[in-house]
């Protein structure tokens, strides 16, 4: 009895702890799905000047892996981590960010994407607004 409770308690354990995310893409990956891994903000810029911003800032942290210039959605691996950025005009003169970072464990990295949006907000600052 005692060996059928523990593997009972192991496996809800198991199914507690895996299970599947959803990208800015909108892939399923699996990882730890109730931790935090998203930022959003939004900018009072075009959304070509953000998403030329965001490409600069994943460049420069680390390594941009895909860019779809249609529908403005990068990503890039940042040390271990992958970082998914997408782009989109909220209003005619603003435009929002999310960013997404996830770990290599599949765990969420909210520190990663707070980072990647205050750098990408501070390239906005010196960017001409024309």
């Amino acid at each position: 009895m005692k060996l059928f409770l523990s593997a009972i308690t192991a496996t809800l354990a198991l199914g507690a702890f895996t299970g599947c995310y959803r990208t800015q893409e909108g892939r399923l990956h699996g990882g730890v799905p109730f931790s935090k891994d998203t930022i959003e903000s939004r900018y009072e810029r075009t959304a070509d000047q953000l998403f030329r911003a965001a490409r600069d800032t994943l460049a420069f942290n680390g390594t941009l892996t895909s860019e779809n210039t249609v529908s403005k959605l990068l990503t890039a691996k940042i040390d271990t981590r992958i970082v998914w950025v997408k782009v989109e005009q909220a209003e005619p003169t603003i435009s929002r960010i999310i960013v997404q970072a996830r770990k290599s464990t599949g765990a969420g990295d909210i520190d990663l994407a707070s980072e990647v949006d205050k750098q990408t907000a501070l390239r906005l600052k010196v960017m001409p607004i024309n």
